[in-house]
């Protein structure tokens, strides 16, 4: 065993909210574990949009029984960053923030996790690394210009700019609205006929009046086919356009990283979605000792699992390790 290598009953990859919800459960146990994440404390959440609201109101997003109080009847960003940080501080959670897992592989009894830092080897593994990592591109001439962004933080960059916003979701939406308040010449590049059926109740109304009355311009059945330094080619319904151009918000969704179940020999669906193996009873997947929690549950469909619904496979592991473990 080399020097770095260290012995634990658990691992858990990914520091977000049900890595953490893990973790108080283990806690509890007093098992040996450690969470390993990639990047801050809930590093998706804190690469949300600086001025995010929240779909689901603040007792959903409650782990453990632990009250999570807001001045609003649905959170923002900075206030799930304040609950969550207060949560894994007073309840002196293991975590390694800013290491990341490079390599899981499954031995005969055992786990072994090597990280960029040391080595692990662990009997039972965690799964909890969230979705937020790698975009689904556009695949398209031009992707890889400066002005082109997968991510949104704050509109002030884009103020009295001509800006393309593509997509139709929540994140979509919610960047449209908050560059044009804030000076910016905002157009929408949608694939389908509409703005998205899941976008937030109180924010649907507001983005179609918007297109509505001409202040964001929307091209429906379209898509962008080529980027360049000052325009954007797309197609539409009406033929191709040729837009003028500053900057790319392309906001098409995320994907999960599939490396790490893949090195274990997780199972995937045989289609598009990649939906891993698992019991639903137990959150293992077809790994013996290997758990899954979370939206990456999921596979593709990232929609499917967030924080309000998934919050219970922190329970449903540590119920089924209770067996084993103790």
């Amino acid at each position: 065993m080399s020097m770095s290598q260290h012995m634990k009953d658990i691992v858990i990859i990914g520091g977000g909210p049900i890595g953490i919800a893990c973790a108080l459960e283990f806690e509890k146990r007093q098992w040996d574990y450690v969470i390993l994440e990639k990047g801050a404390l809930t590093n998706s959440l804190f690469n949300y949009p600086k001025n995010m609201t929240f779909f689901s109101t603040s007792e959903k997003l409650e782990i453990d029984s632990i009250p999570f109080i807001s001045k609003n009847p649905k959170p923002n960003r900075d206030e799930a960053l304040e609950y969550y940080r207060r949560v894994a501080t007073s309840n002196a959670i293991h975590i390694n923030l800013y290491e990341t897992a490079e390599h899981l592989t499954s031995l005969k009894d055992a786990f072994e996790i090597t990280t960029d830092k040391a080595q692990y080897r662990a009997k039972k593994v965690v799964l909890a690394t969230g979705f937020y990592d790698i975009p689904n591109t556009l695949g398209v001439p031009g992707e890889q210009l400066p002005k082109v962004t997968h991510y949104y933080k704050e509109a002030h960059p884009y103020s009295m700019q001509d800006v393309i916003v593509v997509g139709a979701s929540n994140s979509s939406v919610d960047a449209a609205l908050e560059i044009w308040r804030k000076g910016g010449r905002v157009t929408m590049v949608i694939r389908g006929a509409s703005i998205g059926e899941r976008v937030k109740y109180w924010v649907r109304p507001d983005i179609i009046n918007r297109i509505k009355e001409g202040s964001i311009k929307a091209y429906y059945h379209s898509e962008v086919v080529e980027i360049r330094p000052k325009e954007v080619i797309i197609n539409t319904p009406e033929g191709q356009k040729v837009l003028p151009n500053d900057y790319v918000v392309a906001l098409t969704g995320y994907k999960p990283n599939f490396d790490l179940l893949e090195q274990a020999g997780v199972s995937l669906s045989n289609d598009d979605i990649k939906r891993p193996v698992y019991n639903e009873d137990t959150m293992e997947s077809d790994v013996a000792g290997l758990y899954l929690a979370g939206v990456i549950c999921g596979g593709m469909e990232t929609h499917k699992w967030f924080i309000e619904n998934s919050r219970i496979h922190a329970k449903l592991i540590a119920a089924h390790l209770d067996k084993i473990l103790t």
